[in-house]
C-alpha cells in the first residue's frame, strides 16, 4: 500500500500561501539551492507518483514537461512520475510529451484511498492546500516533508486545516540545507485528541 506524503515549501513563520493564496516566498530566496535539489532528486527515487489539485498542475504544467525546466536537475525525475489530478472541471490533464496525467473529478478522500491501494510506494502531494486539508481531515495523510524557508510574511495559508482536532507529529529528520533552507520530516500520528 502506498504512502502519502505531503511535501510543502513554508515561510518561518508557517505559510504555504499568502493571504491571496498564492505562493510567491519561493522567488525571495537568496542564493542557489544546489545542495537541496540533489537533496530531492535523490528523494525523488523513492517517489513513485504525484497527487496535484487542477490550480497547482496548471503552475506545474505550465514548467516542468517545458523546455524552460532544462538544467533543473529533479526534472526528468519529476516527469516520469505517475500524475493524479484532482479536478471537477478538468476533462483531460495533458503534461507535455509525456503520457498525461489521470483526472480524478469524484470523492478525493475515496480516490486517494484507491490510489493508495494502487501504488505500493511513496506518493507525494505538492502545493494543493485545499486537497491537502481534506486529505489530513481524512487521516490519509502518513508523512509531512517541510522546507522551511528563511522568510516571514506575517499572515497567510498554513499547511494544517484549521480549526480541526490537533495532529500528532513525530519527528524523523531534520536537515539544513544551501539558501537556508531546513527541511522537517514527520510522521502522522494517528491519534487525535478525545474532545
Amino acid at each position: 500500500m502506498g504512502q502519502l506524503v505531503v511535501q510543502e515549501f513554508v515561510t518561518a513563520d508557517g505559510f504555504a500561501a499568502n493571504t491571496n493564496n498564492e505562493f510567491t516566498a519561493y522567488e525571495m530566496l537568496a542564493g542557489g539551492t544546489a545542495e537541496f535539489d540533489r537533496n530531492q532528486l535523490a528523494w525523488l527515487d523513492t517517489v513513485d507518483a504525484m497527487v496535484l489539485g487542477a490550480s497547482t498542475y496548471r503552475m506545474f504544467v505550465e514548467f516542468w514537461p517545458t523546455p524552460a525546466s532544462e538544467g533543473e536537475i529533479i526534472a526528468p525525475a519529476l516527469n516520469a512520475l505517475r500524475r493524479f489530478v484532482f479536478s471537477r472541471r478538468l476533462k483531460t490533464a495533458p503534461w507535455g510529451d509525456l503520457p498525461a496525467a489521470t483526472i480524478e473529478s469524484g470523492d478525493a478522500v475515496e480516490a486517494i484511498r484507491r490510489i493508495k491501494l494502487a501504488v505500493k510506494g511513496t506518493i507525494v502531494l505538492w502545493g494543493s492546500l485545499t486537497l491537502s486539508e481534506a486529505f489530513f481531515a481524512a487521516g490519509e495523510v502518513d508523512a509531512v516533508r517541510l522546507v522551511v524557508m528563511p522568510i516571514a510574511i506575517g499572515a497567510g495559508r498554513g499547511v494544517f486545516p484549521a480549526g480541526g482536532d490537533p495532529t500528532l507529529l513525530s519527528l524523523r529528520s531534520s536537515k539544513t540545507y544551501d539558501a537556508g533552507l531546513v527541511e522537517l520530516e514527520y510522521a502522522v500520528g494517528r491519534g487525535r485528541s478525545a474532545g
